[in-house]
């Protein structure tokens, strides 16, 4: 159930392209270690959290649209999720311990959701 006094919030769990492929190279042992490890404490974060949480999904391959026409591109978006906080400040502060941050070069972002009423 939504609490009307919470306000929603774009959250981007970003790593540099650069570093993502970096990634794809390392020992494949090395590799399924780490992300068991982080998948386990992103699991435990989410689990802490899960009422905040609104929705959460991985990110794919990109397109995008100008008015030049549509065109394939890489950012550096992995995941996105939809979260219900009291502020911008109190959101931030329940992901400055979040696993994410742990990748090298990785950051969140976590925006405000204006409701179309408020144009």
């Amino acid at each position: 159930m939504t609490d009307s006094t919470l306000k929603r919030f774009l959250v981007t769990y970003q790593i540099p392209a650069a570093v993502m492929d970096g990634w794809k190279n390392t020992d494949p042992e090395v590799r399924k270690a780490s992300e068991t490890k982080l998948h386990g404490e992103w699991q435990a974060w989410t689990a802490k959290h899960a009422g905040m949480i609104v929705d959460a999904n991985g990110a794919g391959k990109t397109k995008r649209v100008t008015s030049g026409g549509v065109t394939d591109t890489r950012n550096d978006i992995v995941l996105c999720a939809t979260i219900e906080a009291e502020s911008l400040e109190a959101a931030a502060e329940v992901f400055k311990q979040h696993p994410h941050l742990q990748i090298p070069q990785a950051f969140i972002d976590i925006m405000y959701v204006r409701p179309m009423t408020d144009w």
